[in-house]
């Protein structure tokens, strides 16, 4: 079968992956200039499959007007506020007050991350080398009693969910991470041992570049400008090749579109992050996705017994901070602010100073590359998996914070679809349908 997959990061390019292997002709297009270039460009480098939670989560509200008061807040609101983003928003709140909603999101979120992961592991290429891959674990660290007690929270919901995990005291923190030498306190921590670090950009280049020895055909710089729409299926799409890396929604130039511009499919996927809801509107689809902003530093390590050894989440800043093989990468904050690519100094100013309290002297964050990008965030937080309104067309999208950590296994279920087989977890709780009214 011939398969159009949209988007080129992390998520797309998993999925050519396990397209490819399924014995099906795969052609991937981005209207970057190559993979992971958005998203998936210099985000946290983990794989969280322990610390998968939703986005409307109960606290926030008092999270959100934290982060309007406070610089420290993890959460920021830019004006002016459009109104895609008091859309969002008011969905998200929404979501936030029902604990019911919550705890089945995060149930949810919980069994794809595992399968995930499960999915990972079966990969045969790339290597962990290649990409500054390791299975290390992560651990969340409390700076004080209040900031504890909401960790051991957490680890008795993980335990009731059966989601491998353990609680450290305060020298236990220390021996898990000796070069956790900063003047910030801790009181105890919360550990993932499961979950993997790594460079995402680094891992989805690679596999690209492994995609392309089965077969798979990218298109880079092409931005899809018209589907061909027939019934309930999708024919094709007119395509356009476009210069410079393009923001979602941007316009992609004029000029006339030609026949040899067009692409007939079979099937399409579409795995475009945050264009997703642009490209899927003329489909008759409404998808809430949301570019929420974050920030990252990346500095090469000076002092490796002062680095962390894998990934350490400060509680209170709200700040991860992960080891890339000779390289550290601290990131932060989930802003709205629609397709703003500013870098205020002072988002950058909390990301070292958290780093600072933590482990001093391990690199020069002074010297680091800055970075935003944005995440495709849905309302409630679980991605968007499944079929379309086409009879042709499979989702896979909205993985907001956890697109690597979640991207194997959904790549694998939409292989799983494409197929006609069941999937091997439920996808209710991942339909698009269940952001209709009523």
């Amino acid at each position: 079968m011939n398969v159009l997959i949209v988007g080129a990061g992390v998520v797309g390019v998993t999925t050519a992956w396990a397209l490819v292997n399924r014995g099906h002709n795969v052609t991937v297009v981005d209207r970057l200039d190559g993979a992971a270039l958005e998203t998936s460009r210099a985000n946290a480098g983990q794989r969280s499959y322990g610390y998968v939670y939703p986005w409307a989560a109960p606290d926030m509200v008092g999270k959100a007007l934290k982060g309007l008061f406070s610089r420290y807040g993890p959460f920021k609101v830019t004006a002016p506020w459009s109104p895609h983003t008091l859309q969002f928003l008011a969905m998200s709140a929404r979501y936030s007050l029902s604990q019911d909603c919550y705890r089945a999101s995060h149930r949810a979120l919980l069994e794809l991350a595992d399968y995930s992961r499960q999915s990972f592991l079966a990969l045969r290429e790339p290597a962990e080398d290649s990409f500054d891959g390791k299975h290390a674990g992560l651990m969340e660290v409390a700076g004080n009693q209040i900031e504890s007690d909401v960790l051991r929270q957490k680890s008795h919901v993980l335990e009731r969910l059966g989601v491998d995990h353990e609680w450290l005291s305060a020298d236990a923190v220390r021996q898990q991470e000796p070069g956790m030498q900063g003047p910030g306190p801790v009181v105890g921590g919360l550990r993932m041992p499961q979950d993997g670090t790594g460079d995402c950009h680094r891992f989805t280049q690679a596999l690209a570049r492994a995609c392309e020895a089965r077969g798979v055909t990218f298109q880079y710089g092409t931005a899809l400008r018209r589907w061909d729409l027939s019934g309930e299926r999708i024919k094709g799409a007119w395509l356009q090749k476009v210069s410079g890396n393009l923001t979602p929604g941007a316009p992609t130039g004029g000029g006339r579109i030609s026949d040899q511009d067009y692409l007939a499919t079979d099937q399409v996927v579409l795995c475009a992050g945050c264009a997703s809801r642009d490209l899927a509107r003329p489909l008759g689809l409404g998808l809430p996705i949301y570019p929420v902003k974050g920030y990252s530093l990346t500095a090469n390590v000076n002092d490796p017994s002062r680095s962390p050894l894998s990934t350490v989440v400060d509680h209170g800043y709200k700040v991860a901070m992960t080891r890339l093989g000779d390289r550290v990468r601290v990131t932060g904050f989930v802003e709205l602010a629609r397709f703003n690519r500013r870098i205020p100094e002072r988002r950058l100013l909390v990301l070292r100073e958290a780093f600072a309290s933590r482990f001093p002297g391990a690199a020069n964050l002074e010297q680091a590359e800055p970075w935003t990008g944005f995440r495709p965030m849905t309302p409630d937080g679980p991605p968007i998996i499944g079929w379309g309104r086409q009879e042709n067309l499979l989702l896979n999208t909205g993985h907001g914070t956890f697109g690597w950590t979640l991207s194997a296994g959904s790549a694998d279920i939409i292989g799983q679809l494409l197929d006609g087989e069941t999937p091997d977890i439920n996808l209710n709780p991942f339909r698009h349908e269940r952001f209709r009214p009523g």
